[in-house]
């Protein structure tokens, strides 16, 4: 072989050379974007947010956090009077172990013993009572719900989440507004006054911007998952939610149920990757049926089922036992 001949061999080689490395840092950068961007794992404690200091949730380094649940009597206990001491001190505490906290305001409950407003808010006249009940099967009370489509109430919202934003915005992970589903009388004479599904859709997507208003920095998420009347409304509130740059998810990781499948489950995928997206795992989910095989999901269903199809960027962990313990922690250390 020419000496020409073997320097241009040689020169293709170290092109060849070059070329094989350089895809092999394009594939290493991509793959190491991936995993920077993957799902982030918290523990949602509920009220029981004393459980922040439990050792094996801050030894679980894939617990980037916990959600935390404050209620807005606790929050504003009496008129244009905020008390964020609660929330202040377990911001310090996970900070100071190098973990992230989400916020979840609640305005709602599944239980007739529990009226989580303010008592200005039932007692003055200007707020109409305030709260109504939710009203389950046999048109029983259930719980209760702010009369969030009551702009008088709504107004009083507003206030609270722009004090907070105030205080808080930047400094925590998130905030996460309750589901947007409400329990009804089955008949409509009987729906509280002054409601309509139309109302409420306006409540639910003027409650989108004001949360965006208080806070631009910190991740915000609505969770809807049904909507009273149609799913239309429900769509509305999706879109108006990704006009806003506001976070979507909902309650319930339940692998391909059917009436999730027909209502939010489709909709959270679709605006994955546009807007911060979350699903929570609450009491009951690990014991559901996956009806695609018939069995009790696993954890890896789960978290399957919430990065491959709703491919979600926050999935928030409940802790109820055994699973939290002996399943979950141990899934996510390895």
């Amino acid at each position: 072989m020419s000496e020409s001949n073997q320097i241009r061999k040689a020169a293709r080689g170290d092109v060849n050379t070059a070329r094989l490395t350089f895809y092999i840092l394009f594939i290493l950068l991509c793959a190491g974007r991936v995993w920077a961007g993957g799902v982030h794992h918290y523990v949602f404690f509920n009220r029981d947010r004393e459980r922040i200091t439990d050792a094996a949730f801050l030894e679980t380094k894939a617990f980037e956090g916990a959600q935390l649940k404050y209620v807005w009597r606790e929050l504003e206990p009496s008129k244009d009077q905020y008390e964020f001491g609660d929330i202040q001190h377990d911001l310090a505490f996970l900070r100071s172990k190098g973990k992230r906290l989400f916020i979840q305001i609640q305005d709602a409950s599944f239980d007739t013993n529990i009226r989580p407003f303010p008592r200005y808010l039932l007692e003055d006249p200007a707020y109409h009572g305030g709260a109504d009940h939710q009203i389950g099967e046999g048109n029983v009370p259930c719980g209760w719900v702010a009369r969030r489509w009551d702009k008088a109430v709504q107004e009083r919202f507003h206030r609270l989440l722009l004090a907070l934003g105030k205080e808080f915005d930047g400094r925590i992970e998130g905030i996460n507004l309750p589901e947007t589903a409400i329990d009804l009388a089955s008949t409509e004479r009987l729906w509280p006054k002054g409601f309509t599904p139309e109302t409420y859709c306006e409540a639910i997507m003027t409650n989108l911007t004001v949360l965006k208003r208080a806070f631009p920095k910190s991740v915000t998420l609505q969770y809807a998952n049904f909507m009273p009347g149609d799913k239309r409304y429900l769509e509305r509130v999706f879109q108006r939610a990704q006009e806003l740059k506001v976070g979507l998810g909902g309650p319930d990781n339940l692998p391909y149920k059917f009436y999730q499948m027909e209502n939010s489950y489709p909709l959270i995928r679709r605006c994955a990757g546009r807007v911060s997206t979350g699903i929570a795992v609450q009491d009951g989910n690990y014991e559901h049926q996956n009806p695609k095989t018939g069995r009790q999901v696993t954890i890896a269903d789960l978290v399957g089922f919430a990065t491959d199809y709703l491919k979600v960027d926050y999935v928030f962990w409940c802790t109820q036992e055994p699973y939290y313990s002996e399943q979950l922690i141990p899934f996510l250390r390895r």
